[in-house]
């Protein structure tokens, strides 16, 4: 018969407990096999939580190489292999016990925790709910030994030859928990969220080089370093360097921070992009990411979010990590005084820096806009005027004859929804300005093109597109190339052509076109961000739309574009062709601001206001 290690059976799990005369059930101990399926849930929620778990182990372990291979996107098989210090034959039952560890002694407080696990239960937590393999050679052993364990059942006990260090190696997660496994994702979701898992622990602990594979495919590949900066540009991609600036902070109070965070001119529509890490453990934190946001409160949109990496040296007696099961979120002593740090650390290195990058490609547009669009200086519209602040004040006569226009604009014809409007010109090339029958009115080009592109998405499911007539390379970054594997029907409808050129890099063929435009081949990288997520926020929440919006926001018309006026007139007659009446883009930001003739009237105090 097999040794029984953490007992657990199907039936005890069903059972239920017997109803006295009155109705009530009595209190009872719940069985073991219970209590390691309940645990294995506070720890293991994916395949994800999995490679975390085993990664943090084998940096504990002082590995220097973590290699990760998946099959079926973890939900098959998953395998972490290190080079770390390995573990006794003697000590492999043990492993997998629960509240078993060698990260923590009899006298050790447990406010002064300096390894990345050390509850003892994760191993225990992942044989529960798996089968599992358990390899290690320890320094100075002859050869490898190992044990199987289903379902928490020691199976067999083997040798096997490996050099020093262990491998973990765990199929069929949840197969005796069929109500957890069906709220999994697909194999190439749930690889997305491991190669996520992997990117932020490889950020936290850089001097430990990672590897992900799927099958017999590489799909990333992140070397040790003990410069931040080189572990930022491997995950976020070359491009990020030129266009971050370093914060660096001593230790003297016992607060250290090292950053590497980018300009305002790289940012997100989520707080995914930052990266946080205390003494070594990647965390998530709302306050301390606030923290990071309120350092460009007048540099970003109320709408977008930093990018960076932000390593924090804590005291250990001021860390709880002992909060989450999972590990993922701490308790920190005075957080508000270490958020007050870091946002002023954050700060000041940002002011301190050049605002003026030094860029391998072309120059980024300044960022602008409350919806992170790029604003670019007023530029003329076609044979139209640019309406700046103070143009006409500062022209000379004949300067100004040239600006005004000779003709009027085009003019859009209304509908019951909308104005009647004659375009006028544009202002900042990001809002039109338009005449209507009783007023001003208003336009952001980005949300008019914007809401155009997501109602014809949602009508037709794809977009057309333009072939370039030179393919341009872009690179991607792991997770952003696992985003476009997942999404490539997605990509596709958006009308984007790719093509693998090698490594990291791709080559975009054609991008989506609408009414004439078309989009940036750059706009790629940032929508398989937003994709990963599962897209932006929409007034409607379902996943499509989701997805619809996204893509219509990376197609669309930018802050900063040139604009004809032919194309101006284009858009809005799109818009007023909707069925629906739109007041507002996908993201909820209206498109149209009408200022009524008394409302003019009354600002310059005209008789009868």
């Amino acid at each position: 018969m097999g040794r029984r290690v953490a007992p657990t059976t199907a039936a005890a799990g069903r059972q239920r407990a017997p109803v006295t005369e009155n109705g009530r059930r009595p209190i009872r101990r719940l069985s073991p096999g219970t209590v390691e399926r309940i645990a294995a849930g506070e720890v293991v929620e994916r395949p994800a939580s999995v490679v975390k778990e085993l990664i943090e182990n084998a940096i504990d372990a002082g590995a220097s190489e973590i290699r990760v291979r998946l099959e079926g996107g973890g939900l098959e098989r998953i395998e972490v292999a290190d080079d770390g210090v390995g573990i006794p034959q003697e000590e492999l039952l043990l492993a997998v016990e629960r509240h078993a560890t060698s990260k923590l002694g009899e006298q050790e407080a447990l406010d002064e925790i300096g390894t990345l696990g050390f509850r003892g239960e994760a191993l225990a937590a992942i044989a529960a709910v798996s089968r599992l393999r358990l390899t290690s050679r320890p320094p100075g052993s002859e050869e490898a030994h190992g044990i199987s364990l289903v379902a928490g059942q020691l199976i067999g006990e083997f040798v096997a030859g490996r050099s020093v260090g262990t491998t973990v190696g765990v199929s069929d997660l949840f197969f005796n928990t069929p109500a957890r496994r069906k709220f999994l994702g697909a194999p190439a979701a749930e690889q997305v969220e491991v190669t996520a898992a992997v990117e932020r622990a490889y950020l936290a602990r850089p001097l430990t080089g990672l590897t992900l594979t799927s099958g017999e495919r590489e799909v990333a590949r992140f070397p040790p370093t003990d410069r931040l900066s080189d572990a930022a540009s491997e995950v976020l991609g070359p491009e990020f360097l030129p266009q971050s600036f370093r914060v660096d902070r001593a230790a003297t109070d016992g607060i250290g921070i090292r950053a590497e965070v980018g300009r305002p001119s790289i940012h997100r529509s989520t707080s995914e992009g930052i990266y946080l890490s205390v003494n070594g453990r990647p965390i998530q934190s709302r306050s301390l990411g606030a923290s990071v946001r309120q350092a460009f409160i007048d540099h970003l949109p109320r709408t977008r979010f930093p990018v960076g990496v932000i390593h924090l040296a804590l005291d250990p007696r001021r860390v709880d990590v002992n909060v989450h099961p999972t590990k993922r979120e701490v308790r920190i002593a005075k957080e508000r005084e270490v958020g007050e740090i870091l946002r002023r650390a954050v700060r000041e290195a940002l002011l301190a820096t050049p605002q003026v990058a030094e860029l391998a490609g072309p120059p980024p547009r300044p960022t602008g806009g409350p919806s992170g669009a790029e604003v670019a200086a007023p530029v003329a519209v076609g044979h139209l005027p640019p309406l700046g602040p103070s143009s006409l004040w500062a022209a000379p006569a004949a300067v100004q004859r040239r600006l005004l226009p000779e003709e009027p604009g085009p003019t859009v014809a209304g509908t019951g929804r909308h104005p009647t409007l004659r375009l006028l010109g544009s202002l900042f090339a990001l809002y039109w300005v338009g005449e209507g029958d009783d007023g001003l009115v208003l336009i952001d080009q980005h949300a008019a093109s914007e809401r155009v592109l997501f109602d014809a998405l949602r009508r037709h499911g794809r977009l057309g597109r333009q072939e370039l007539v030179e393919p341009v390379r872009v690179g991607l970054t792991a997770r952003q190339r696992e985003v476009l594997s997942l999404n490539s029907e997605e990509v596709r409808a958006a009308g984007f052509d790719i093509e693998p050129f090698g490594g990291d890099q791709f080559r975009v063929r054609s991008v989506p076109s609408y009414r004439g435009r078309r989009a940036r081949p750059d706009s790629l990288p940032p929508l398989l961000d937003e994709l990963a997520g599962g897209g932006r926020a929409t007034v409607p929440n379902g996943l499509a739309e989701r997805r619809a919006a996204t893509v219509a926001c990376h197609a669309a018309v930018r802050a900063g574009d040139r604009i004809t006026a032919e194309e101006m007139g284009r858009i809005l007659e799109g818009l007023y062709g909707l069925e629906e009446a739109a007041y507002a883009c996908p993201h909820g930001r209206p498109i149209l601001v009408r200022f009524p003739r008394g409302r003019l009237d009354r600002l310059f105090l005209r008789s009868g206001a």
